[in-house]
């Protein structure tokens, strides 16, 4: 028996020299691969990483004199102040509504426009339709934000003017709590729309032509060969981005919302990222700040989760 054991030890141990001599033989041979992606897992490792050991305040009543290990423990306290406040189902509200009106139309808008691309033959329209498209990508919000205001300006904005031209009386699009979400939600497609189409032309150019060769032949119109030929290709890529997508639901970020934010639309443009600004950086509440925000990204993840399974139990396409 002692035998046998000493022969098992030694096989293993000569497992794993040969295994560990393996794995550097194969960096060694590829090292040039390794250093390329070098720099992008040290991003990922000192900035997303690094900094999780700072969750942990959440659960404590963090004192910057303290430090975080100097301060005391106080368990779910924070949370459960979060869900018993007045605010709580609000900002869960605030959040969730403008996140399903972002999706509902800023998804489908981008895989329209790149059905439509896809059939342009005319070049030189095709590039200056799309470079229009394109273009407000690379706005920054910050200046996005100013021409939003500038452009919905009760007193000089061109397109209340343009609404005034017709006789009618211009909503308060910037003071009005009920249209927030869509000057937002617009907004929010007119600068990215265009750019969205990029992955699904990608994807569009893998189609075979020789489908639609059949697909003519057989008399299919132009109309029918988008809908049963190039939908069905790139609905892999949908499900992907559908799946990203929701689980960032609860997401939204601070920037934008902050920046069109004013005393008189604040009942609906309060969200929970600029909850978390507003207590976190501006009150100095850091555990508290902290506690909302890890259960916003616990609820993101458990979405992401959920809706990666149900993708890979219905379609076979999910991220892992």
């Amino acid at each position: 028996m002692e035998k046998m054991s000493t022969g098992s030890q030694q096989t293993a141990r000569s497992t794993r020299a040969s295994s560990s001599g393996a794995l550097r033989t194969r960096i060694m041979k590829n090292w040039e691969l390794y250093v390329f992606i070098a720099p992008a897992f040290l991003y990922f490792l000192i900035f997303q990483y690094g900094p999780m050991y700072g969750i942990q305040i959440a659960f404590k009543n963090f004192i910057p004199s303290k430090g975080i290990f100097g301060s005391d423990w106080v368990g779910f306290a924070h949370f459960e102040r979060f869900f018993h406040s007045y605010y709580f189902w609000d900002l869960l509200w605030n959040t969730l509504s403008l996140s399903l009106y972002e999706l509902l139309i800023g998804f489908p808008l981008p895989i329209i426009l790149a059905l439509a691309f896809n059939e342009v033959r005319n070049g030189f329209f095709k590039k200056s339709v799309q470079t229009i498209t394109y273009a407000p990508h690379f706005i920054s919000v910050v200046v996005m934000a100013g021409m939003v205001i500038t452009f919905l300006s009760p007193s000089s904005g061109i397109i209340v003017k343009l609404i005034e031209l017709f006789g009618i009386q211009s909503p308060a699009f910037l003071t009005d709590p009920g249209w927030f979400k869509t000057v937002y939600v617009f907004s929010g497609v007119w600068q990215n729309t265009g750019w969205g189409t990029i992955i699904y032309l990608a994807a569009l150019s893998g189609v075979d032509p020789q489908l639609h060769e059949a697909a003519i032949v057989d008399g299919a119109s132009r109309f029918k060969r988008v809908i049963h030929i190039n939908l069905p290709t790139i609905v892999p890529t949908i499900t992907i981005l559908l799946i990203l997508n929701v689980g960032n639901i609860l997401g939204v970020g601070y920037e934008k919302v902050l920046l069109l934010q004013n005393p008189l639309n604040i009942n609906s443009s309060d969200v929970i990222s600029t909850f978390v600004y507003r207590t976190g950086l501006v009150s100095a509440q850091y555990s508290f700040s902290t506690a909302v925000g890890l259960f916003n990204s616990l609820v993101n993840a458990v979405l992401l989760i959920t809706v990666n399974k149900i993708a890979k139990r219905t379609s076979e396409t999910s991220l892992w």
